[in-house]
């Protein structure tokens, strides 16, 4: 695995307020193996093309999804029409919902509204064309299922790189330290998520690709400290449960600037891109809410203890 190989392909989304930086799409280009992971969106996919043309990307050999919401695979169908040949790789769990998507897109318009309209609809993937292994072919892509964010996530590792999804949430870059949000949406399992962490953790990266954005080195480091925010901020939760009849995002919010040191990196964001991950925000403090309140006062007690 080279480095020099690897490219970000950023899918932003202008009509969408602080959507840029945030959906991207990664190739590695090289004379015996290209690859692209997450293609994106079927609405981003005419630009994602042109910038394949602008590197002289006449074939795919791979098509990599770390799993199958829409603005990571929604656009995979529509991305085969100009490569045929190339071979679609995803989670067992998601591979019929990509060749028949319709519960997708109607599961993606009830839960993102407006927000899936703007991304377009998913787009059928030929059956030959997807498939599920752990390791592919002979390209030195080794395969791991890691649900947490998603029942239905991935990640990938090529060398000393891991293709990491969104195992580790959301990574932005501010001028001091740096912001991270967990991506937890319902339905979140914290077991689950944490051993998908421990897992990649074992694997010992050197480098990490993070869906939403960017990459990261050393990844050990980044990956722990992502695991540590993640106990906090379900114990967070459980302490606020306890202490208030009803919360919300806004008072987790509050209780996030001043207990977590890296989400406290919230207020060097751009205006736009904190409007976003207020958004998204929702969706994090909604899994892990259900989870906590799906728990036995005992199971709740637990998740405070230091």
């Amino acid at each position: 695995m080279n480095l020099n190989n690897l490219s970000c392909i950023d899918l932003d989304q202008p009509v969408l307020e602080g959507f840029r930086r945030f959906v991207s799409s990664w190739l590695y280009q090289s004379e015996p193996l290209t690859f692209i992971v997450d293609p994106g969106p079927l609405s981003t996919i005419p630009h994602l093309l042109n910038k394949l043309r602008e590197k002289d990307i006449r074939q795919l050999d791979y098509i990599l999804l770390t799993h199958i919401h829409i603005d990571h695979a929604g656009g995979t169908g529509e991305l085969l029409k100009s490569f045929p040949a190339a071979q679609v790789i995803c989670h067992p769990q998601g591979v019929k919902h990509l060749i028949n998507p319709e519960k997708l897109w109607q599961g993606s318009q009830k839960v993102l509204g407006k927000l899936a309209e703007v991304y377009g609809e998913i787009i059928p993937v030929p059956e030959k064309s997807i498939c599920f292994t752990e390791t592919v072919g002979e390209s030195g892509l080794h395969v791991y299922q890691t649900p947490g964010h998603a029942q239905h996530h991935c990640c990938y590792l090529f060398g000393d790189l891991l293709f990491g999804g969104e195992v580790a949430g959301v990574h932005c870059e501010v001028k001091k330290g740096v912001y991270m949000r967990p991506a937890t949406p319902p339905r979140f399992i914290l077991e689950v998520a944490v051993d998908s962490l421990q897992r990649m953790i074992e694997l010992r990266p050197r480098y990490l690709v993070i869906a939403h954005h960017g990459l990261v080195e050393p990844a050990v480091d980044y990956l722990k400290t992502a695991l540590n925010q993640l106990k906090l901020w379900v114990k967070g939760i459980a302490e606020l449960v306890e202490k208030e009849e009803e919360i919300n995002e806004d008072i987790f919010h509050q209780w996030l600037l001043e207990n977590d040191l890296n989400y406290r990196n919230f207020a060097q964001l751009p205006e736009d891109i904190q409007a976003r991950e207020r958004y998204f925000l929702g969706n994090s403090f909604r899994g892990m809410h259900e989870y906590v309140t799906r728990l036995s006062e005992r199971e709740r007690i637990l998740l405070m203890s230091p």
